[in-house]
């Protein structure tokens, strides 16, 4: 890749980093917990802390940095702030560029294992890609952010931005969570050369019409989010109006960075509460260390704050490039194939008996056969 604007990247933390979380976690000053009150007031002591013992002696963090480093790496400038990408070419010649996005508390780390089979799948018929991964601004390996007003359209715009400076159109775009509203905003704003989008999380707000004609499985969806409004939004409430309060305290103590990332994942994964019976322990320290190496606890909550405080804050609701829709069970926010067809041009709807939130961690068997079955699709 020659363009100057695109300079290489290669992560390299430093032992003294490494030796200074290690200290940190040995020198952490553990809260109490009421008697027989786990997971009720939030994350249970009793598993934070074996949790962090295993991050403190048995997490090998050169490992996973040797998995990081496998993919080619770089980072740009757009629109004032850094951009960290992996772009894993395809050897395919057949292969069409696949811009995926991941949302909070993860980052590109979702995604890792699923580049070699998109690149380079075992059978010749099957769909390959090639592969650009971006961490958001402001999280992780982007590095803080510089500015203000980094909503999900904004950055949508950066990502068709990136697209274009790396030569690509006729692209698909993939995303959940944060992920998933920056693609549909990519939908909508670059259908000249976006050939269409697929989904793991779209909220959509159904209309009033729609409201009053609700199937039960819509009812059902819609009674879910609302519960998860009123019971699991304590988070986005403070990251959308004080991020800077809780920064202080996960830029200082790993152990409240691990904690604050931990109840994430148990409460919005499809695990009957046992968190690591669906997730890789390393795969997700993995995760939690790029944050805590980065110091981006504080920048990546931002995004909440820029989505809620600005003009941005709309979803984006014309979109007209195909669209595919992957529904599972425990997505903390789901639509109906109704509602979906009201503001996207919903070509391809599969709904899933298992699976949650972190759909490319949980379930990526099913996950990439619905990228690769959308992408079949467009090419018919």
């Amino acid at each position: 890749m020659s363009n100057p604007e695109l300079a290489p990247f290669t992560l390299v933390i430093s032992d003294e980093e490494i030796a200074d979380l290690q200290r940190r976690l040995d020198m952490t000053r553990w809260p109490d917990q009421l008697a027989g009150q786990a997971w009720v007031y939030g994350t249970d002591l009793g598993e934070l802390r074996e949790l962090a013992t295993y991050w403190r002696n048995s997490f090998d963090w050169r490992k996973a940095e040797q998995w990081l480093n496998q993919w080619p790496q770089f980072q740009t400038s757009v629109d004032g702030e850094q951009v960290h990408f992996i772009h894993a070419r395809s050897p395919r010649d057949d292969a069409r560029p696949l811009l995926l996005t991941h949302g909070w508390p993860g980052s590109i780390v979702e995604f890792l294992h699923l580049i070699q089979p998109l690149t380079d799948p075992d059978d010749p018929s099957t769909p390959a890609f090639h592969v650009i991964l971006p961490s958001l601004p402001g999280f992780t390996l982007s590095g803080p952010s510089k500015t203000t007003g980094v909503s999900p359209k904004r950055i949508a715009g950066m990502w068709v931005t990136l697209m274009k400076r790396l030569g690509y159109q006729g692209y698909l775009a993939q995303g959940g969570d944060w992920g998933g509203i920056i693609t549909s905003w990519i939908g909508q704003l670059d259908p000249q050369n976006c050939a269409g989008i697929h989904l793991n999380m779209l909220p959509v707000s159904p209309t009033e019409e729609a409201l009053a004609d609700m199937t039960e499985d819509e009812q059902s969806k819609l009674g879910a989010a609302m519960q998860f409004q009123v019971d699991e939004t304590g988070y986005q409430a403070i990251q959308s109006t004080k991020p800077q309060t809780l920064a202080a305290g996960l830029a200082d103590s790993p152990a409240g960075q691990l904690s604050w990332i931990l109840e994430k994942f148990r409460t919005w994964s499809d695990c009957d509460g046992d968190v690591f019976s669906v997730h890789d322990r390393d795969t997700f320290l993995t995760n939690v260390s790029l944050y805590w190496f980065t110091n981006t606890a504080g920048s990546s909550a931002r995004i909440y704050h820029a989505f809620a405080a600005t003009d941005q804050r709309a979803m984006a609701d014309s979109v007209t490039v195909p669209t595919a829709v992957a529904d599972f069970p425990k997505e903390i926010y789901r639509t109906s194939q109704r509602w979906a067809s009201m503001t996207h041009n919903l070509v391809q709807w599969s709904s899933f008996d298992r699976g949650g939130h972190f759909a490319a961690l949980e379930q990526p068997d099913l996950l990439l056969n619905d990228i690769r079955m959308f992408a079949r699709t467009l090419s018919d």
